[in-house]
Protein backbone atom coordinates (compact mmCIF):
# COMPACT_ATOMS: atom_id res chain seq x y z
CA UNK A 1 0.00 0.00 0.00
CA UNK A 2 2.97 2.30 0.66
CA UNK A 3 6.63 2.06 -0.28
CA UNK A 4 9.01 0.70 2.38
CA UNK A 5 11.11 3.89 2.16
CA UNK A 6 8.10 5.84 3.46
CA UNK A 7 7.69 3.42 6.38
CA UNK A 8 11.42 3.67 7.16
CA UNK A 9 11.32 7.47 7.01
CA UNK A 10 8.30 7.50 9.33
CA UNK A 11 10.16 5.43 11.93
CA UNK A 12 13.28 7.57 11.58
CA UNK A 13 11.39 10.82 12.10
CA UNK A 14 8.57 9.83 14.44
CA UNK A 15 9.82 6.71 16.27
CA UNK A 16 11.04 8.48 19.42
CA UNK A 17 8.42 11.28 19.41
CA UNK A 18 6.95 11.56 22.95
CA UNK A 19 3.32 11.43 21.77
CA UNK A 20 1.47 8.62 19.94
CA UNK A 21 1.82 9.02 16.15
CA UNK A 22 0.24 7.00 13.33
CA UNK A 23 0.87 6.83 9.59
CA UNK A 24 -2.56 6.34 8.02
CA UNK A 25 -3.92 5.65 4.53
CA UNK A 26 -6.91 7.69 3.33
CA UNK A 27 -9.11 4.60 3.80
CA UNK A 28 -8.11 4.90 7.50
CA UNK A 29 -5.88 1.81 7.59
CA UNK A 30 -3.03 2.30 10.06
CA UNK A 31 0.19 1.71 8.10
CA UNK A 32 2.73 2.36 10.87
CA UNK A 33 2.92 3.58 14.46
CA UNK A 34 5.71 5.17 16.47
CA UNK A 35 7.32 3.70 19.59
CA UNK A 36 4.85 5.16 22.10
CA UNK A 37 1.83 4.16 20.03
CA UNK A 38 3.24 0.63 19.73
CA UNK A 39 3.89 0.47 23.49
CA UNK A 40 0.22 1.14 24.27
CA UNK A 41 -0.84 -1.64 21.92
CA UNK A 42 -1.98 0.17 18.78
CA UNK A 43 -2.00 -2.48 16.03
CA UNK A 44 -0.98 -1.90 12.42
CA UNK A 45 -3.52 -2.83 9.75
CA UNK A 46 -6.72 -1.85 11.54
CA UNK A 47 -8.88 1.17 10.78
CA UNK A 48 -7.89 4.09 13.01
CA UNK A 49 -11.51 4.94 13.86
CA UNK A 50 -11.90 1.50 15.45
CA UNK A 51 -9.73 2.79 18.32
CA UNK A 52 -12.56 5.18 19.28
CA UNK A 53 -15.56 2.95 19.82
CA UNK A 54 -17.82 5.83 20.83
CA UNK A 55 -17.22 7.47 17.46
CA UNK A 56 -18.73 6.72 14.05
CA UNK A 57 -18.43 3.44 12.17
CA UNK A 58 -16.36 4.84 9.28
CA UNK A 59 -14.64 7.91 10.72
CA UNK A 60 -14.28 9.77 13.99
CA UNK A 61 -16.64 12.73 14.36
CA UNK A 62 -13.80 15.23 14.74
CA UNK A 63 -11.55 13.71 12.05
CA UNK A 64 -9.92 16.28 9.76
CA UNK A 65 -8.13 13.78 7.48
CA UNK A 66 -10.35 14.33 4.44
CA UNK A 67 -9.91 18.09 4.70
CA UNK A 68 -6.13 17.78 5.07
CA UNK A 69 -5.84 15.41 2.10
CA UNK A 70 -8.14 17.52 -0.09
CA UNK A 71 -6.37 20.80 0.74
CA UNK A 72 -2.91 19.17 0.75
CA UNK A 73 -1.97 20.93 3.99
CA UNK A 74 -1.72 20.21 7.70
CA UNK A 75 -4.93 20.71 9.65
CA UNK A 76 -4.96 21.23 13.42
CA UNK A 77 -7.80 21.01 15.93
CA UNK A 78 -8.02 21.66 19.65
CA UNK A 79 -10.10 19.81 22.21
CA UNK A 80 -10.16 18.80 25.86
CA UNK A 81 -9.56 15.12 26.72
CA UNK A 82 -9.60 14.04 30.37
CA UNK A 83 -9.33 17.69 31.43
CA UNK A 84 -6.18 18.15 29.30
CA UNK A 85 -5.78 20.33 26.21
CA UNK A 86 -4.95 18.23 23.13
CA UNK A 87 -3.93 19.61 19.74
CA UNK A 88 -4.71 17.12 16.98
CA UNK A 89 -2.82 17.17 13.66
CA UNK A 90 -3.50 15.57 10.28
CA UNK A 91 -0.46 16.08 8.06
CA UNK A 92 -0.54 14.79 4.44
CA UNK A 93 2.66 13.49 2.89
CA UNK A 94 3.96 15.27 -0.20
CA UNK A 95 5.20 12.10 -1.90
CA UNK A 96 2.17 9.93 -1.05
CA UNK A 97 -1.07 11.82 -1.73
CA UNK A 98 -3.25 9.16 -0.05
CA UNK A 99 -1.26 8.97 3.22
CA UNK A 100 -1.12 11.23 6.26
CA UNK A 101 0.55 11.44 9.66
CA UNK A 102 -1.85 11.80 12.58
CA UNK A 103 -0.87 12.74 16.12
CA UNK A 104 -1.98 14.82 19.07
CA UNK A 105 0.13 17.03 21.30
CA UNK A 106 -1.09 16.47 24.86
CA UNK A 107 -2.39 12.92 24.25
CA UNK A 108 0.28 11.33 26.43
CA UNK A 109 -0.63 13.55 29.39
CA UNK A 110 -4.35 12.87 28.89
CA UNK A 111 -3.69 9.10 28.75
CA UNK A 112 -1.56 9.24 31.92
CA UNK A 113 -4.35 11.08 33.75
CA UNK A 114 -6.94 8.55 32.59
CA UNK A 115 -4.77 5.63 33.77
CA UNK A 116 -4.12 7.26 37.16
CA UNK A 117 -7.86 7.71 37.73
CA UNK A 118 -8.67 4.02 37.16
Amino acid sequence: MVDQKILNAFQLMWGPFPEPVMLVHKDRTILAVNDLCRSIGTPIGIKCFSLNMEEGKTTCKRCKANMALRQERTICSEEIQNDKRVLGYWMPLKEEKDVFVHFGIGCAAAMELQISQQ
